[in-house]
C-alpha cells in the first residue's frame, strides 16, 4: 500500500468515542461516520505474494504497539483485488491522527521497505473516502470479528437522480420489513476518491453458505413491495442507474490488523498479536 495512507489512516481507535473503538477490541461496535478504503489490484499470479507483502504491515504496526486497526478482504469475484477498510469518527479525527504519526521515523522506514515490495505485484492501487448514510442501512450492526465475507456493491448513479437513488433504496427498505428479511447492510456515499455519485454498499456474514439465505430473502423482499414500491424502484433502475456491480470478498487475517481482545475471540483463526519490541511512537 501507499507507504503513509495506511499508517496515516489506520487510526481509528486513538482518542475516538468507544463505540466507534469497539470498547477495547479495536473494532466498530456501530456504523463509522467515515470509512477510508484503500483498493489494491493484483497481479495476475501474483496474490500469495501481495498476501505475504501485507502481512509485513501488522508485524510493523504490532512491534510499534501501535492501536490502529484495520481488516483486510480480499477478492472471490471479479478482478484480483485486495481491499483495507479503515473508519474513522470524522475529518477532524483523520487528520490529527496524521499528525500523531508525522514523527515516526523508524516504522514509516519499514513502510516505505514494504510499499517498495508491493509495487512489484500490484497493477495499481485507489484510494477512496466515503461518508456513512444511516438513513440508508438496514439491521443490526455485525459482530466484526465474527464476520469472514463480504459481498460488497458499488452502484453508480447518474448525476442529478441522487433522489431517485434514495427513494428506490428506501421502497426496499419498506418492502424488507414487510417481508421480515433477515438481511443487514450498510451504505456509504462516495466523497473523494472517485467518480461521484458513488454508493458502497456493505453486508456481512460469519459463514459462506448465508449467501443462499440472503438471495432468498431478496426475493421475498421484492415479491412483497406494493405498486408503489416497486414504480419507485423501476424509476431509478430506468433512468438513475448508471452501472451496479456486486463482488464477494473473504476476510484475511493474516492481512488484517486487530487487536488483542479481537484475537482472543477466536485465536485459531485471528493468530497472536505481533510482539512489541521498541518503544512506541511519542505522542502529543
Amino acid at each position: 500500500m501507499n507507504k503513509l495512507i495506511r499508517f496515516l489512516t489506520l487510526t481509528f481507535a486513538c482518542g475516538v468515542p468507544a463505540v466507534l473503538s469497539g470498547q477495547g477490541q479495536g473494532l466498530p461496535t456501530s456504523q463509522p461516520a467515515l470509512v477510508t478504503i484503500v483498493r489494491e489490484q493484483v497481479k495476475v499470479g501474483r496474490a500469495a505474494d501481495h498476501a505475504r507483502i501485507e502481512a509485513g504491515w501488522p508485524a510493523a504496526f504490532g512491534r510499534a504497539n501501535s492501536p490502529d486497526y484495520y481488516l483486510a478482504m480480499v477478492s472471490l469475484t471479479g478482478t484480483p483485488e485486495a481491499w483495507y477498510i479503515i473508519p474513522a469518527a470524522s475529518n477532524a479525527a483523520y487528520g490529527e491522527q496524521m499528525k500523531r504519526y508525522a514523527g515516526d521515523a523508524a516504522t514509516t522506514a519499514e513502510l516505505d521497505r514494504l510499499a517498495r515490495a508491493d509495487a512489484e505485484v500490484l497493477e495499481g492501487t485507489r484510494t477512496i473516502q466515503a461518508m456513512a448514510r444511516p438513513d440508508l442501512r438496514r439491521g443490526a450492526y455485525p459482530d466484526l470479528s465474527k464476520q469472514r465475507f463480504w459481498e460488497i456493491s458499488v452502484v453508480r448513479v447518474r448525476p442529478g437522480h441522487e433522489a431517485d437513488w434514495d427513494a428506490g433504496v428506501k421502497a426496499y427498505l419498506a418492502a424488507s420489513d414487510r417481508a421480515a428479511s433477515g438481511n443487514q447492510f450498510r451504505t456509504y456515499e462516495v466523497t473523494t476518491g472517485m467518480t461521484t455519485p458513488t454508493y458502497i454498499i456493505f453486508a456481512s456474514v460469519a459463514d459462506y453458505a448465508e449467501f443462499d439465505r440472503i438471495f432468498a430473502d431478496g426475493m421475498k423482499t421484492f415479491q412483497s413491495a406494493n405498486p408503489a414500491e416497486q414504480a419507485t424502484i423501476q424509476k431509478f433502475g430506468a433512468e438513475g442507474l448508471l452501472s451496479w456491480e456486486n463482488n464477494r470478498f473473504r476476510l484475511d487475517p493474516k492481512q488484517s490488523y486487530v487487536s488483542r481482545e479481537t484475537r482472543a475471540t477466536d485465536p485459531a483463526f485471528w493468530g497472536t498479536m505481533p510482539a512489541a519490541t521498541r518503544a512506541p511512537a511519542r505522542r502529543p
